[in-house]
């Protein structure tokens, strides 16, 4: 519970705008490469229909919902740090709190999604090594 003694400074709010656009950056960059690598996968599979393909894309549609959910997190992270700042220029320093509290776990959310995301990432090359160990693919 908050105390009727704390406040917020702007500056506190403000001091998570660089992890965010650096964040944003990582993630439209995963969102990119993602979607060449779908759309190379996609038009193998319709040449091929090989099942380590159809493999592949389901792995990577999971991390895609992941990547939109980091993105989505990521976003209202930084539109309550604002409503952050704005409350304490406003002098509003209870509503500063709380939103920037939950900006706070929100951010904490997108990471918790990018560490999932990476891990599922391992997931597409355990599905190449394990077709090359099966001799599948030929």
């Amino acid at each position: 519970m908050l105390s009727k003694g704390m406040h917020l400074e702007i500056s506190t709010p403000a001091l998570l705008f660089p992890a965010i656009s650096l964040l944003f950056l990582s993630y439209t960059n995963r969102f990119l490469h993602l979607s060449a690598l779908i759309r190379n996968l996609h038009r193998d599979w319709l040449e091929k229909k090989d099942s380590l393909l159809m493999r592949q894309i389901q792995n990577l549609r999971k991390r895609l919902v992941l990547i939109r959910g980091m993105q989505l997190l990521g976003a209202l992270s930084l539109l309550l740090c604002v409503i952050s700042m704005v409350s304490v220029i406003g002098e509003q320093g209870m509503l500063a709190l709380i939103t920037f509290s939950i900006a706070l776990g929100l951010m904490g959310l997108s990471l918790a999604c990018l560490v999932w995301e990476v891990w599922i990432s391992g997931g597409a090359l355990r599905i190449m090594l394990s077709a090359m160990e099966d001799g599948e693919g030929k």
